[in-house]
């Protein structure tokens, strides 16, 4: 496929037109399984890109964190977003700086800048990032699964234990803060409805709303979670959880590149035999579960994960004071108009 020349069509005309990119744009490339090299007939055609600000988004009253068009499926982020992503090792944006040369459907001079300082942004963060994904693979592959084909009682039990993987993970980060304290738990239910409920214990003090509302948006998240328990879900076709379980050894995979070569390779042309038997459903049992092989799999990765984090030798954090350069050299030439 063309894709240089379906970015030329009328349905992707933001990219020439919206205020935010057109000239703006430093890279633009493949994303999802056109950049993975796992797509089939029916894939979409995902496009991942960065934009530079303007000078009143970077000293003004305006503000541009980044642009989605649903409808082709892409997502332009800001410099500034997508060096904070990146900062974080988020492995949808690190997927833009590790493309082979010909999935790259623009890049400036200043595009080419950011991929020669991608070394700035690989740490050991790479190992909660990319394993905190696939950890999420597997959590919605096991509950698809469990919510298809366990019994009631099995299947209550499973996502009970899911959700109390939220709760834990919430309580770590809000134990105690600045502002207060909260916890969410389970115990008996008040709700005559319910055998058992969620529960908060709060006290805070002069929060900022935009901390309280990151707050509730995940709380929101844990009751819409705890309340799929007991309830059968639209059974999840078996290319959706074929899907699930691709991605996430595909994340295990190129978190070891990461941290043992130091690289970042979206490219998965040398995995896709085994990617593709997983997507094709060569690991699927009749009854949509999985063969113990694929959980073998699964293991011998988290495995390698663990081995690969203790052998590396990325440094822990990044090194804010050369990425703080870089990021004022960018920004400058953007004021100035030097791009």
């Amino acid at each position: 496929m063309d894709y240089r020349e379906l970015m030329q069509t009328g349905e992707y005309e933001f990219l020439r037109t919206n205020e935010h990119l057109g000239n703006r744009i430093i890279l633009l490339g493949l994303g999802g399984s056109h950049a993975y090299g796992t797509y089939n007939e029916g894939s979409d055609i995902d496009l991942r890109g960065a934009a530079l600000s303007r000078q009143s988004d970077l000293i003004g009253l305006t503000k541009f964190e980044q642009y989605e068009d649903h409808n082709t499926d892409t997502v332009i982020y800001s410099f500034n977003k997508l060096v904070r992503l990146l900062l974080e090792c988020n492995p949808n944006t690190c997927e833009l700086l590790g493309l082979d040369e010909d999935q790259y459907l623009l890049k400036t001079p200043l595009g080419q800048e950011l991929l020669d300082h991608t070394e700035l942004f690989l740490t050991k963060r790479a190992v909660k990032s990319f394993g905190g994904y696939a950890g999420a693979q597997l959590r919605r592959l096991q509950n698809a699964i469990a919510r298809d084909t366990m019994t009631q009682t099995e299947r209550e039990r499973h996502i009970l234990d899911s959700v109390k993987n939220s709760l834990d993970d919430f309580n770590r980060r809000y134990k105690t803060f600045p502002n207060g304290k909260i916890r969410l738990y389970i115990d008996d239910a008040v709700n005559p409805d319910l055998d058992s409920e969620i529960f908060i214990d709060a006290s805070y003090t002069h929060l900022p709303l935009r901390d309280y509302e990151g707050m509730w948006a995940v709380m929101n998240h844990v009751v819409r979670d705890y309340d799929k328990i007991g309830k059968r879900n639209r059974k999840k076709d078996s290319n959706h959880l074929n899907k699930h379980a691709m991605h996430l050894i595909r994340l295990f995979m190129m978190a070891i590149d990461v941290l043992e070569r130091g690289e970042i390779r979206t490219n998965r042309k040398d995995d896709l035999g085994l990617l593709l038997k997983i997507r094709t459903g060569g690991f699927q049992k009749a009854d949509g579960t999985f063969q113990a092989e694929f959980y073998e799999i699964v293991s011998d990765y988290e495995k390698k994960l663990e081995e690969a984090a203790a052998r590396s030798m990325l440094p822990d954090e990044p090194d804010m004071k050369q990425v703080g350069d870089f990021v004022e050299y960018v920004n400058l030439r953007s004021i100035q108009g030097g791009f």
